[in-house]
Parts: C-alpha cells; structure tokens; sequence
C-alpha cells in the first residue's frame, strides 16, 4: 500500500519561500520515482520535478533554479523547497510516487497525495 501525505503549503507574496513536504509510505522507497506536479485552477496538472531511485533530479524549466527537491531517508520525506515565488506558481501542489525505479514517466502505476494549496500573491 502506498500513502503520501502533503504539507507546507500556504499564502505567501511574491518574492517568498515555502517548503512542501511528502510523508513517503512505501514498501520499498527504492523501487520508486518521487516527484511534485502542480495544477493551478482551470488548467491541466503539470509536473514541477522528480527524484529517480538513483538520486537523480530533474526540473520543468519554469521552476529551475528557483525549486529544490531533496529526500530524508530516514524520515521517509520529500520535500519541495520553493524560493523566489511568482504568482504563477499558484496551485495545488501534488506529491506522487510511481512504481518504478528509473525513467519516470509518472504514467502507469503512480500513486497521488492529496494536495496542498500554494497561494503567491
């Protein structure tokens, strides 16, 4: 069974930081592809980043240097750290783990969070 649970998000004004976390519930962490994806209202969701199981990490180039995704192993935690805030990054923030432990995809076999609201004004 997999769980991932959001929090961190809130209202924030441009210019500001906020950090997402991502409890990670898996039976193997390894076998998985962690990523954050975004969806602001009326428009599709899209993805902001992903962690392969080999540590690698890769961004959409609209949050590059700007959003750092990191993982604490021992508390089984992703985590979005988002700097420089534009009020387009307003969204609903989604963690995701898809059953794969390269070349994510995040099609088949992905499991979401909840989400959490992230307001830049």
């Amino acid at each position: 069974d997999v769980q991932l649970v959001e929090s961190g998000g809130g209202s924030v004004q441009a210019g500001g930081s906020l950090r997402l976390s991502c409890a990670v519930s898996v039976s193997s962490a390894n076998d998985y592809c962690l990523g954050w994806f975004r969806q602001a209202s009326g428009k599709e969701r899209e993805w902001v980043g992903s962690l392969d199981s080999d540590g690698r990490i890769n961004y959409a180039d609209s949050v590059k240097g700007r959003f750092t995704i990191s993982k604490d192993n021992r508390k089984n935690t992703l985590y979005l750290q988002m700097n420089s805030l534009k009020p387009e990054d307003t969204g609903m923030y989604y963690c995701a783990a898809e059953a794969r432990p390269t070349y994510c995809a995040f099609d088949e076999d992905t499991y979401w969070g909840q989400g959490t609201q992230v307001t830049v004004s």
